[in-house]
Order: structure tokens, then C-alpha cells, then sequence
């Protein structure tokens, strides 16, 4: 029962995030913009390291683990 819970909750979560990127792309246009990310750009090739991305979406996808999963 918990794995068939946590597989629709996942679910409705990618649904959620696809219509997010799909109508309102400029809700996270933010996202890779941040100062921390780090972006070095060459005549050949390109490096981007998101850290302070990386950080952001940690700090809210624990947030909101702990309000769904808090019993």
C-alpha cells in the first residue's frame, strides 16, 4: 500500500512540474541564473557546475518530503 501511495504521489509531482515547464517556463527561469552557479564557457567547449542551484532544490524538495511524509 505504501509503495502504490508513494508511486502516484511521485507521479502527480512530474505532472505538476511538466505543466509548470510547459505554461509558465518563467516561474523557473531562475533556475542555473543563480550567483554560486559556476559557468566557463571556452572556444570549445562549455562547463557549467549548478551549485547554488543544486542547493536550492535540495533545501525544497526536503521541505516539502517533510511535510508529506511527517506523521
Amino acid at each position: 500500500m505504501i509503495l502504490g501511495k508513494l508511486l502516484i504521489i511521485i507521479g502527480v509531482i512530474f505532472v505538476a512540474v511538466g505543466l509548470l515547464l510547459s505554461y509558465a517556463p518563467s516561474l523557473v527561469n531562475w533556475l542555473g541564473k543563480l550567483p554560486g552557479d559556476i559557468r566557463i564557457v571556452d572556444e570549445h567547449k562549455s562547463i557549467f557546475i549548478p551549485i547554488t542551484s543544486s542547493i536550492v532544490i535540495s533545501i525544497i524538495l526536503s521541505i516539502l518530503a517533510n511535510l508529506l511524509f511527517r506523521k
